[in-house]
């Protein structure tokens, strides 16, 4: 079938009230031109509203991105960043609102950025800037941004990516952990939640998906060999060396 049929087609059932994740006309016209098949593998696959793994990440569902978008609320012009740019999916349709030019995304796994760059080249945008970094530090070169995207669950808005803010931007993100709630920032601040979300925990350097041994895991090893070496008597710290007396 014609994918930009099976564009129409999803963007009618999100705009439908039986979802309503697309509210506006600026995200729903983005949707139905951004070809998703260039992102996901199997053409048709693309277009059903469910999420895929790709190389250690994953794709989210059209009714997830929808919501990211409706919640970031760009428009023409807008300087933007991504953090998280997994398979560039949401960048492209970013950057169908605003301009490629303007849209800059990054991500701590190199193998999801070499898939996004690829992936955006192949569907025309390949004037997005994607690059690899620690997304907690953001992209200052190119700061201030009127809108910031993070992909990732976060306890609280991280410092950086508040400070990369324009003065009247907005930073969308999923906050919590166990539980995660979808909101918007402003300034410092968080000034609206918009129901429960279900992402990945943002990552530290060490901690993506093709990170042969995690810092996570090397951190908890530290700690617990800390924890072992500073606990209390036992009869393995009282022992005489009898030999030797």
């Amino acid at each position: 079938m014609d994918p930009g049929v099976l564009r129409d087609d999803m963007v009618d059932s999100l705009e439908h009230e039986s979802k309503g994740c697309v509210q506006s006309a600026t995200v729903g016209g983005a949707m139905r031109t951004v070809p998703r098949e260039a992102f996901v593998e199997e053409e048709r696959g693309a277009y059903a509203d469910r999420a895929f793994e790709r190389l250690g990440t994953r794709v989210l569902a059209p009714s997830t991105a929808a919501r990211l978008f409706e919640a970031l609320a760009p428009e023409e012009g807008d300087s933007v960043l991504v953090v998280g740019a997994g398979v560039g999916y949401t960048a492209a349709v970013l950057a169908e609102v605003v301009g490629e030019r303007n849209v800059h995304a990054v991500d701590i796994t190199r193998r999801l950025v070499v898939e996004a760059r690829g992936n955006l080249a192949d569907a025309g945008y390949e004037g997005v800037l994607v690059d690899r970094r620690d997304g907690a530090d953001g992209l200052p070169e190119y700061a201030p941004y009127d809108r910031i995207l993070l992909e990732a669950a976060a306890l609280s808005p991280p410092a950086a990516l508040v400070d990369q803010l324009a003065d009247d931007g907005r930073l969308v993100m999923p906050q919590g952990a166990g539980e995660q709630t979808l909101v918007v920032v402003e300034g410092d601040e968080v000034v609206e939640r918009l129901g429960g979300v279900a992402f990945q925990p943002m990552l530290v350097e060490g901690e993506q998906a093709d990170t042969v041994e995690r810092n996570r895991t090397r951190r908890e090893d530290r700690e617990f060999a800390r924890r072992n070496a500073e606990a209390g008597a036992g009869w393995e710290q009282d022992w005489i060396d009898w030999d030797g007396a």
